[in-house]
Order: C-alpha cells, then structure tokens, then sequence
C-alpha cells in the first residue's frame, strides 16, 4: 500500500471516530411513560429518548404568564415520532401530560403541532441547567409556555 493510500485510510479512519464522539447525555434516571389509547405502550428511558434522533426548534416564542417573553431554541424527540411509535391512532383527540409532581393539563391534537419532548435548551442539556425544570421537557410551540410541561413523566393518549 502507497504513503498516499495509508494516509488516506488514516484520515478517514480518524474522521470516522470522531464522528461518533459527539457530547454524551448525561446519566440520568428517568422514565417518559406512553399511555392510553396506544397499540405498544412505552416506557422510554432518558437514554432511550437521548438514543432517538432529535430535532431542533430555533426561535420559538416562549410566552410566559409572568414576564417577559422570551425567543428561545430547543432539542429533542418529535412527539409525533414517539406517539407513532407507540401507535396512537391517527385520529386521536388530546394527550394528558403528567408531571413528576402530579401536574397535568390536557393539550388538544392540534395544539401539539411541532411538539418535542425537549432534552435541550439552547443547546444545553435541560437536566444540567434547570434541574427543577428537568430531565425532559414537552414543548409545543403553537401554544403558551404555561402548557410547556417540564420533568413530564407521563403522556396519556386520549381517543
């Protein structure tokens, strides 16, 4: 084999691990339960949900009862992907999200367009920034962030 050709290899060999040395995510013991109205109930660990491919919501308007609002970025698991893989039905009605505390509010189908159960919050992980308001986070950008529930534990399909 030529200089050329094992440099070559070398360069590419390189390149190939660090690929896949991207930051880790943090160890965290934390369970998102799927319920309900579901074919394959789930429970997806943080692991598990950090495992997922993730998607980034840049620029959302974060309208909060009290303050000021803020434009913020986001990181996570599209609900729709894990409501598809517990197979919801297509035509369900609302979810029920539940929080670690017992919190929960009902959030129509619509109102979940462009949902992320985020792990990120302007590229930090959730659970090392705002531990009170983490691991993971349920954000739906088509409503206000009172409806926003962080340390989400729970999301129950409702037909």
């Amino acid at each position: 084999m030529t200089k050329k050709n094992t440099a070559l290899l070398t360069v590419v060999f390189l390149m190939a691990f660090l690929v896949g040395c991207g930051p880790k995510a943090p160890d965290v013991d934390w369970t998102l339960k799927i319920s309900g109205d579901v074919t394959t109930p789930l429970d997806l660990s943080f692991a598990d949900l950090a495992a997922m491919d993730q998607i980034e919501l840049n620029d959302i308007l974060m309208e909060k009862s009290t303050g000021e609002d803020v434009v913020t970025s986001w990181s996570g698991v599209s609900l729709d992907a894990i409501l598809t893989k517990a197979g919801a039905p297509a035509d369900f009605i609302s979810i029920t999200a539940i929080a670690s505390d017992g919190y929960s509010i009902e959030i129509t189908k619509e109102e979940l367009t462009g949902g992320i159960i985020a792990l990120k919050d302007s590229g930090e992980w959730i659970v090392e920034v705002s531990p009170d308001k983490g691991p993971i986070r349920l954000v739906t950008p088509s409503t206000p962030a009172n409806r926003w529930v962080y340390s989400i534990t729970e999301i129950q399909v409702n037909q």
